[in-house]
């Protein structure tokens, strides 16, 4: 049994970078749990949790992209309303960064051998 690449995204990218926006939201930008929760779209537990390193430890984000996560929570604080849009941004390149196939390589390994991407998704 296997699972999709878009899978991955879910159960373990997703949660990871949404991670460290809570972490940076809540760390460098003084906001609440339940303010950070709002924003990225999790409960405020969710954000506990995240910070708390019980949830989404997987997957480990790449410093470059932590960096900008950093600048896509500066833009959130100021304009709450483009955090999908950044959130989004993020995920693209993760993906850009071919980061699922390393996620699939450790734990989906059926599918490396099928997916045809050999390190390009």
């Amino acid at each position: 049994m296997y699972s999709l690449p878009q899978e991955i995204e879910v159960w373990y990218i997703i949660p990871a970078v949404r991670r460290e926006f809570a972490r940076v939201l809540v760390e460098k930008h003084e906001l609440t749990m339940e303010k950070a929760g709002e924003i990225i779209g999790v409960t405020k537990a969710a954000v506990s949790q995240y910070l708390k390193n019980k949830r989404a430890g997987l997957f480990k984000i790449p410093k470059s992209i932590k960096r900008e996560i950093e600048k896509s929570a500066e833009v959130i604080v100021r304009e709450k309303n483009l955090a999908v849009r950044e959130i989004m941004r993020i995920l693209e390149m993760v993906k850009t960064a071919k980061c699922s196939c390393e996620i699939c390589k450790k734990y989906n390994s059926e599918i490396t051998k099928m997916c045809g991407m050999n390190g390009k998704y």
